[in-house]
């Protein structure tokens, strides 16, 4: 974890990669200060990420993906140790654009892009082996100078929604109590929530216990219990805090690109509903719907939603976070956007 005041090595590395993608007008030095503090703010707005300016697991993961372009490396499917970058996210969007099914445009080389690649291979006449070299790359080269414009994971995405809307009562629902900040109060309000969706017929899952310990899972194990029980809707609830005490209200959160690139269709559409529900039913201030690449969101396979449910440094938020009341109309609001995400169109 290194920030505004740290030196070494760690602080050059950081450094020499943001100059790389333009963010920093200094190429070497060791020394964290204020200018390398504002590239790693971009950095982290433009990813998606939780933006701190602190360089930790996550932000170097991104930095790190950040370094590939399409052509830098060979590219496969490697189960168990799977490949990511920017350089995957090029390839998926090629494939999509071409027509075929990788999935969701996530930068993460799974078994769908692994399909897509090989039935691209076969289709140009290269060896369908599902491993992107010079081969691979030649062929897309000579595609994209005749084939442009068009994506299909669009449509594919509104299908996906089409597939969930058969009603509430036959859905697989994991919900994601935060354990960041006051992880008893999300908690509570987990378990309120589960008890409308359970009287609604729904299966409801969560995704760690109610006392959480040295043990606590990552955002990456709770997306990968969510795609081994293939869940269909996962909904993260948070509670935030900020420095600023006036800093107030709720947002909701979706897989995509915040600068308006690929999105989860179907995300979109319940952290919209989940976003209408809980402002209506609350007096929540509305910070409205933003798109997100957080590990939750990114590595889920079925829509999932993130929601900040107020900041607890600010003391009107304080006071309904502790309101039994509060909890039940939260718990109402999201019931209410699960419902109606799977009403029958």
């Amino acid at each position: 974890m290194i920030r505004l005041g740290s030196t070494g090595a760690a602080v050059a590395e950081v450094r020499a990669r943001l100059a790389y993608l333009g963010l920093c007008d200094v190429e070497t030095g060791d020394e964290f200060d204020v200018d390398l503090d504002r590239a790693v703010r971009t950095f982290q707005q433009e990813r998606g990420i939780t933006v701190d300016g602190i360089v930790g697991p996550v932000t170097f993961r991104n930095l790190e993906e950040a370094r590939w372009k399409l052509g830098d490396r060979v590219l496969a499917f490697s189960p168990g140790h799977l490949v990511t970058g920017d350089d995957v996210k090029e390839l998926q969007r090629r494939l999509s654009q071409l027509g075929f099914n990788c999935g969701r445009i996530d930068g993460i080389f799974g078994p769908d892009t692994d399909r897509a690649l090989r039935d691209f291979q076969l289709g140009v006449g290269v060896p369908s082996d599902g491993t992107c070299g010079p081969d691979t790359y030649r062929a897309f080269e000579r595609l994209v100078r005749t084939v442009s414009g068009g994506d299909s994971s669009l449509l594919r995405e509104q299908l996906g929604l089409g597939s969930l809307q058969t009603g509430i009562a036959d859905k697989v629902v994991l919900l994601d109590p935060g354990s960041d900040v006051e992880p008893d109060l999300c908690f509570a309000i987990v378990s309120r929530t589960e008890g409308r969706l359970a009287a609604l017929g729904t299966q409801v899952l969560i995704s760690r216990p109610a006392h959480i310990d040295n043990a606590t899972p990552t955002e990456t194990d709770r997306a990968d219990f969510a795609n081994r029980l293939s869940a269909d809707l996962v909904l993260s609830i948070h509670i935030s805090t900020s420095l600023n005490p006036l800093v107030n209200g709720v947002s909701s959160f979706y897989f995509g690109d915040p600068l308006g690139g690929a999105h989860s269709f179907a995300g979109k559409a319940l952290a919209t509903l989940t976003q209408e529900e809980l402002v209506s039913r609350t007096d929540l201030l509305d910070c409205r719907t933003h798109a997100r690449s957080w590990d939750l969101l990114r590595s889920t396979r079925m829509p999932a939603v993130r929601i900040e449910l107020g900041y607890i440094s600010n003391p009107a938020d304080a006071r309904r976070l502790g309101s039994a009341n509060f909890h039940d109309a939260v718990a109402k609001g999201l019931a209410a956007a699960l419902t109606q995400i799977c009403a029958p169109a």
